[in-house]
């Protein structure tokens, strides 16, 4: 087997890694930006080196193999130490600068961040944020972003998590609805009435599932899987929708309806991968937010 380990394509291990977190030969090519086909001869390449199957393949995918799940813990050692030196090599420069991957939700990356990252700009000119948007985990600790700000506090090793905030969510009418329908008068009567929410089916964080906290089995008369779409839809007399505090700013057509008495709220946690804590590109996006929502009493509201 010497001879086959003395023939180990550096490439094939880097290709192997990616397919290893993703499952699909095709996810890993659009990552790799490369053909799919270019994939599936690197993974066989590699294991005709080895001369053992490093995946399972299956109908939905790719499954590890016993020796696929060793191989990918010494590939991640080896990644790990890659990206450490990297930091390390960025830490010696007078500047922060690079690129920072920052993933969060789609409501409060285009409601409450996009237009406050100019802050960020004026601290550190040559750094640049990449807001990425993501209805579902995302995974620092599989490198599919640096930084991932939640709702809560995810699972995984290799992951350092913070709480860093939280905010209020509460039920918005625009005038239209309220006039056709009349104004709740209690939480009780939230019953008679019809709501603006998420597809349920499609939902795949359950924290953003919000409107079953204050409301069971609420009529839905619109879904989307977009908070933005919620928020337009409502605007536009759908029905009844319950939002972050933050987001309504821009929404004069909405009207807050039983204020103080039926809310509910989420944390907000910082993710970075254990590699990256101390990266200076990283200690300054961190800080930045921290800071951000320290000085915002709406995200200390709960």
């Amino acid at each position: 087997m010497s001879n086959g380990f003395d023939n180990l394509d550096w490439d094939d291990l880097r290709v192997f890694l990616h397919v290893a977190r993703t499952g699909n030969l095709t996810q890993a090519a659009r990552r790799l930006r490369i053909d799919p086909s270019t994939v599936s001869r690197r993974i066989a390449q590699l294991e005709s080196s080895l001369g053992l199957a490093v995946f399972q393949r299956q109908r939905v995918g790719l499954k590890l193999s016993e020796i696929g799940e060793s191989l990918l813990r010494h590939i991640e050692t080896m990644e790990s130490a890659l990206v450490s030196f990297r930091e390390q090599v960025g830490a010696e420069e007078t500047s922060v600068g690079g690129t920072v991957r920052l993933a969060t939700m789609e409501g409060i990356a285009s409601l409450y961040l996009a237009e406050r990252l100019g802050g960020l700009k004026k601290i550190a000119p040559e750094l640049t944020i990449e807001l990425i948007t993501s209805s579902q985990t995302v995974h620092v600790n599989r490198r599919e972003a640096d930084l991932f700000l939640s709702f809560f506090k995810p699972p995984g090793q290799g992951l350092v998590s913070e709480k860093i905030g939280g905010f209020l969510l509460k039920l918005y009418a625009s005038e239209e609805y309220l006039e056709a329908h009349g104004t709740p008068a209690d939480a009780a009567a939230l019953q008679e009435h019809v709501f603006v929410s998420y597809v349920e089916d499609l939902i795949q964080v359950d924290s953003v599932r919000w409107l079953r906290d204050v409301i069971e089995a609420p009529n839905v008369s619109f879904h989307s899987t977009s908070m933005i779409a919620q928020t337009t839809a409502a605007a536009g007399g759908l029905g009844i929708v319950l939002l972050p505090t933050f987001s309504v700013s821009r929404c004069p057509e909405l009207k807050c309806i039983l204020d103080g008495k039926v809310q509910t709220g989420r944390e907000v946690w910082l993710n970075v991968h254990t590699d990256l804590q101390f990266s200076p590109r990283i200690r300054t996006v961190t800080a930045f937010l921290k800071k951000l929502f320290k000085s915002d009493p709406a995200m200390h509201a709960y």
